[in-house]
């Protein structure tokens, strides 16, 4: 049997994921995740598997026509007993609730995501006319209050590739690690600040995606589909270097084709990415907590900066809505169009 590559090798770990999570589900609930499987990722599936099981958890605690019911003997049209209050009072629940000895708390963005999930679930039935009521349709989704987007500046982005090279600041245990990993940390960390993609498509790139005729790499965005991104000189000497010292390692089984491999030789994770984008830049600012996505927050403010075109930012990045890469750049937007001001003189003074 063939290898699969990365993408193909989450979406069955993601299906599976599903499959568990369904036998906690009514068993209606099938149909609605058939119903998405041509328009959604197996990621967001997933997400709207777990979104779901909070919401029926709750309704099983708190509301009187699920309770002593068990989850198989739910059918579809019991959604019809829900009002919009209820939906109300789970996402008051959502703010602070406990399962076992875990805590849970969502902030604005979960309860966000979270009544998103229910209004696709509620729609789906409706459109379908097997429900007769949308009461997901009549809550209004929590506020979102606007945070400023965190990002590196020009002289701490230099710092952070320079304690890459250096690991001045580690610790004589760090440092023994330091010296097997530093080239492909630095090859991951400069790809990230000069280009913009995201995690998972740093972590799912291939030996053979990468071009250096054309110095570019083919990722495979949100979605689904392949895109070919560019990259300058220091992302080309960073990865030839990797590279060089990528040759001289053997791969585990179903690693071979990886581009960024751990230190086990299999392909490296996202939270593998996640914990060395932390390291290292904790040691160049306290103040900030960086991640992969604040590098490539970081990426798209230096090219819109750079170019003033935010259809290229977006283009880029891969918003397939120009508005999203507004919204998170609006502050730069602001700004230039203040330096605007006084551009342009109506009448010369004259002299006195």
């Amino acid at each position: 049997m063939s290898e699969h590559n990365y993408h193909d090798s989450m979406n069955i770990y993601n299906t599976l994921r599903l499959r568990k999570v369904l036998e906690e589900l009514p068993p209606f609930c099938r149909d609605f995740f058939r119903g998405i499987e041509p328009t959604t990722s197996s990621l967001t599936r997933i997400a709207y598997a777990y979104d779901l099981r909070v919401f029926f958890e709750f309704l099983a605690a708190a509301n009187p026509a699920f309770k002593n019911k068990e989850s198989r003997d739910i059918k579809v049209d019991i959604l019809d007993q829900i009002k919009a209050i209820d939906i109300e009072e789970y996402l008051d629940y959502l703010s602070y609730y406990k399962k076992g000895d875990l805590e849970y708390i969502n902030q604005e963005n979960g309860k966000k995501r979270k009544l998103i999930s229910l209004r696709s679930f509620y729609n789906y039935y409706f459109k379908k006319e097997m429900i007769q009521t949308n009461p997901a349709a009549l809550v209004n989704i929590p506020k979102l209050h606007s945070k400023e987007i965190v990002r590196l500046d020009v002289d701490e982005v230099a710092r952070l590739l320079d304690q890459v090279e250096s690991g001045e600041k580690m610790t004589k245990q760090q440092l023994k690690y330091h010296e097997k990993t530093k080239k492909r940390d630095l090859a991951l960390i400069t790809l990230l600040l000069g280009t913009g993609i995201r995690v998972s498509e740093c972590v799912g790139l291939d030996l053979d995606d990468v071009d250096f005729h054309n110095d570019g790499i083919k990722i495979r965005r949100k979605g689904g589909y392949e895109s070919i991104i560019y990259f300058g000189d220091e992302v080309r000497e960073a990865l030839e270097s990797y590279l060089v010292e990528r040759e001289t390692v053997l791969p585990e089984a179903g690693s071979e084709e990886a581009l960024f491999l751990s230190m086990q030789r299999k392909r490296i994770s996202v939270k593998s990415v996640e914990n060395l984008v932390k390291k290292y830049s904790s040691m160049v600012t306290s103040l900030k907590r960086i991640t992969p996505h604040k590098l490539r927050s970081t990426y798209g403010t230096s090219l819109y900066r750079e170019t003033g075109d935010i259809y290229l930012v977006a283009d880029v990045l891969g918003h397939k809505d120009v508005n999203t890469t507004k919204k998170h750049y609006a502050a730069i937007e602001d700004s230039r169009r203040r330096s605007a001001a006084g551009k342009v003189k109506l009448r010369e003074k004259a002299d006195s």
